[in-house]
């Protein structure tokens, strides 16, 4: 039998003693993503993204991995003059990543989907997992590229919720345009050298004008995508007081009305250890116009509605390349062989396999239900938001820090070829350790954790949602009734941290990841009992037995036999 030249390159890939998965369909070699959707989507927006999402996974195994490494390799450059001299500032990125921003923003509408309808073709608005999901295959490929398309899509959602109408009006057109030719790009300008996580010592000036609109003056630290059409940007209102209730928010454009530059340089562009395909630099303010959103020092909180959904995006970042790093080790396990035998057929390395799986997979499972509660709670339902408040700051936590110990464990299985460049794995490192720092460092993020608690009864809302997956779970009593005992005991090992005032703070990453554990695994034993996946069912046990329960290191930890009854 004749076979096709992509036949014939699968072939050689299989029998090389190098095994090279380039050419893949990440969405279609994915065995449980597909299930999944089919179980949280309706039925028929499932039906209708299908071909997007084989599309999408055959360009992120295929061309995208390509343009993602050449622009790795080919960061971009900040230009200060014309070549007659002229002082235009400009950011020259590589034609591979401008490829990239094409395909994103233009082709799939990544950054506008969940602000408009009609897009890829359906008629109302898609819900915010048909652009999760998407992005989730496009980031096992690109992960630079997400932190604008996170950034475009969190500005217009904020804007929309709490700009003036007259302002609003007055840009959406262009945040929302269809034509990737005619897409404005987005960006947040907060941190400042002596404003990291601390916001109220934010030091940049805002002073009214006569024309309505507002100057602003001072220096940014770190901004990604500096040259966006618009930024938001946190300033203290000249006169008003010390803290975070002198800090609002504003909306920063690049051009002003007559299409000259905004008042603002880039002073230089960082040298990055990850996502070296998109530009961050430094950016000074030098009495540029802006446009106050919201109510005039209540910056911070509304800039927080942008920070959680930019946070959810990094979450679901770091899931995609975990499952990136977890299909390369499978691959290379599969077809790599050693001392006469199938890597894969070794114990040790089955072993190493279903750990990192376990962590990828809790991951998926958190964008999976975050998503959906997103939706919830930006319908209106009764313990949307509180649920929402919850798991944003636990996915942010905790699957960007899985992601850095999953990348780098899944390098090894790949051997010295995973340490060298050519490869994805190297790039997986690097950028996984970037979404831990991104929106709020691990301490950071653990502490929302214990906020959302104290202020928004979010624990009470997350114990709801998991007895409620329990009770349509089909699994071994004695198991749920574990799953049932971890997840009681996370909420009062939370509840006490929070109680505890200051002096809990210290407890707060150990509670987000006992709230996480718990969680993900009723979940994942919900998704194993509804989509009737026996592997499933074996990493929600897995969780339990690697991350939740107490045992004894030199006693080998096995998921007990009551666990495994059917009855």
């Amino acid at each position: 039998m004749n076979m096709s030249p992509a036949q014939q390159s699968l072939e050689t890939r299989t029998v090389h003693p190098v095994p090279d998965r380039h050419g893949s369909n990440l969405y279609t070699t994915d065995t449980q993503f597909a299930p999944l959707l089919q179980l949280y989507l309706p039925q028929d927006v499932n039906a209708h993204l299908q071909p997007y999402l084989t599309r999408m996974g055959e360009l992120a195994g295929g061309r995208l991995d390509e343009l993602a490494l050449i622009a790795d390799k080919n960061p971009p450059t900040l230009a200060q003059r014309t070549r007659t001299g002229q002082d235009a500032q400009r950011i020259d990125k590589h034609p591979a990543y401008v490829e990239m921003e094409r395909v994103a923003y233009g082709d799939f509408s990544l950054a506008i989907m969940s602000h408009r309808e009609g897009v890829l073709g359906w008629a109302a608005k898609l819900p915010p997992l048909a652009k999760y999901a998407l992005t989730y295959l496009f980031v096992q490929a690109e992960f630079g590229l997400c932190c604008p398309l996170s950034m475009t899509d969190s500005l217009t959602r904020t804007l929309r919720k709490f700009g003036a109408p007259a302002l609003v009006d007055k840009y959406w057109a262009q945040l929302t345009a269809t034509d990737f030719a005619d897409q404005a790009q987005g960006a947040m300008f907060m941190t400042e050298q002596a404003a990291g996580s601390d916001i109220a010592n934010t030091q940049t000036l805002a002073a009214p004008h006569a024309d309505g609109a507002w100057r602003l003056t001072g220096d940014k630290w770190f901004c990604s995508n500096p040259d966006a059409a618009f930024a938001m940007v946190l300033a203290r209102v000249e006169g008003d007081p010390p803290g975070m209730k002198g800090v609002s928010l504003f909306l920063l454009p690049r051009r002003l009305d007559d299409g000259s530059s905004n008042h603002y340089r880039i002073i230089r562009l960082k040298d990055k250890l990850g996502t070296r395909s998109m530009a961050s630099g430094e950016i000074q303010l030098d009495g540029a116009v802006a446009y106050l959103v919201g109510e005039q020092g209540r910056g911070f909180a509304q800039m927080a509605d942008m920070v959680n959904n930019s946070r959810l995006s990094n979450g679901v970042r770091a899931a995609g390349m975990m499952r990136r790093a977890v299909a390369e080790a499978e691959y290379i396990a599969q077809h790599r062989q050693a001392f006469g035998k199938a890597l894969q057929d070794m114990p040790l390395m089955r072993r190493q396999l279903d750990k990192l799986r376990m962590r990828s997979e809790q991951a998926r499972t958190m964008v999976l239900q975050t998503s959906q509660a997103l939706q919830r709670s930006d319908a209106g339902e009764p313990g949307g938001y509180a649920l929402l408040r919850i798991l944003t700051p636990l996915i942010k936590f905790r699957a960007c820090r899985d992601a850095r110990q999953v990348t780098g464990d899944a390098m090894e299985v790949r051997g010295g070829c995973g340490y060298i460049e050519e490869w994805s794995d190297p790039r997986l490192v690097r950028d996984a350790h970037l979404g831990s720092i991104w929106e709020g460092t691990s301490n950071i993020v653990a502490l929302d954790v214990l906020r959302a608690i104290r202020r928004e009864d979010s624990l009470a809302a997350l114990q709801a949602h998991a007895a409620a997956l329990l009770a349509q779970t089909q699994a071994a009593p004695a198991f749920k009734q574990a799953l049932h005992a971890a997840m009681q005991r996370a909420g009062e090992f939370a509840a006490a941290a929070v109680a505890a005032n200051a002096d809990g703070e210290r407890l707060a990453r150990s509670a987000a990841s006992a709230l996480y554990n718990s969680f993900t695994a009723i979940a994942m034993a919900w998704e194993a009992s509804q989509t009737g996946s026996a592997q499933r069912l074996r990493w929600a046990q897995l969780v339990l037995v690697h991350r939740v329960l107490p045992r004894d290191p030199l006693q080998e930890a096995d998921i007990p036999a009551a666990w495994l009854q059917t009855a």
